[in-house]
């Protein structure tokens, strides 16, 4: 086993290559990543994506990281068509402005798997797969679980709900938005959602968007945040403000979020492994080069968590 770092020729970011045992058919694959360093769940997608890679001798990837910017993967995705690599694995940090370089992989007869947040819908003839949960379900599941709460509270007909979102342009916010959306009226089509900001996956500046909901609503009962990191910079927001008896609901369950729940301060999330994200998606990659069939749509299951069931399920690494 070897590991080489290298430097992206057009994008002036630190890329990584992990080559296994000397093999007859080495393929290699490149991965492009959203942002890696925004939040511990993308840190462990990658620790996790590159020890899969070592554990293959017949694997050879090139790691990459687009830092947020668009611009920037893009140009990573002329980097790895140029190199002419076997697959590429996109994390987008557009779903709509990624699809000329997912478009032009295709064209060169390089098979693309979207990982973790997909594309949109223009860009679907483009890819062969899409690996990672489906964000909609979490947000539906996140609705149901704010409305269950609500239920138990007795506060159905009455309860005020805020919401911050994911970074905009971005898939898995938009996705995870429209299933909480749409689900909550649904099921509790008396509770209100009085505001939606986005919080941009950062915990710093999704307290900062709550202590302004804070100071602007007397009345909050709920807040839905697109992840457990955003949703923890709310609930310490309420925290310092000393404004007691809301519900925090997430959609991806971090190691801050089951912490909170263990101390009775935050209150349900969905369980989703970025170890299992980053396994699945070189998966997909590895089956399409051997030729196999796979659905476009490939999910894996993320489960309702909350402080009632949290016990059936280990602690996120992240």
């Amino acid at each position: 086993m070897k590991l080489r770092r290298i430097l992206a020729a057009t994008t002036a970011t630190a890329a990584m290559t992990v080559a296994g045992m000397a093999a007859a058919e080495t393929m290699t694959i490149g991965i492009t990543q959203n942002n890696v360093g925004v939040d511990s769940y993308q840190t462990t997608y990658e620790k996790a994506f590159i020890a899969a890679a070592e554990a293959n001798a017949d694997v050879e990837v090139v790691v990459l990281d687009a830092g947020g910017d668009v611009a920037r993967q893009i140009a990573q995705m002329e980097d790895l068509i140029q190199q002419e690599v076997d697959a590429i694995i996109i994390w987008p940090t557009n779903g709509e402005a990624v699809i000329p370089a997912v478009r032009k992989a295709h064209q060169a007869g390089i098979p693309v798997v979207v990982t973790n947040s997909n594309i949109a819908e223009a860009g679907f003839p483009f890819v062969s797969t899409f690996s990672g949960p489906d964000n909609i379900t979490q947000g539906a599941r996140s609705a149901e679980i704010m409305c269950d709460r609500f239920k138990a509270l007795g506060i159905e007909n009455e309860a005020k709900v805020v919401h911050i979102t994911g970074q905009p342009g971005y898939t898995t916010a938009i996705e995870r938005a429209k299933g909480f959306n749409d689900r909550l009226p649904e099921v509790c089509p008396n509770v209100e959602q009085i505001d939606e900001q986005p919080g941009d996956w950062n915990r710093e500046k999704s307290q900062q968007v709550m202590e302004a909901f804070l100071v602007k609503y007397d009345d909050i009962d709920g807040v839905y945040s697109g992840d457990d990191n955003m949703g923890v910079g709310a609930m310490n927001a309420a925290i310092a403000a000393g404004r007691e008896g809301i519900t925090f609901v997430g959609a991806t369950n971090f190691a801050v979020g089951y912490e909170a729940m263990a101390a009775g301060t935050y209150w349900g999330s969905i369980y989703q492994s970025p170890v299992d994200d980053a396994e699945a998606a070189l998966k997909s990659a590895i089956d399409l080069l051997n030729g196999e069939e796979l659905p476009f749509l490939n999910y894996f299951d993320t489960p309702k968590i909350t402080q009632d069931n949290m016990g059936d399920f280990t602690k996120p690494v992240f």
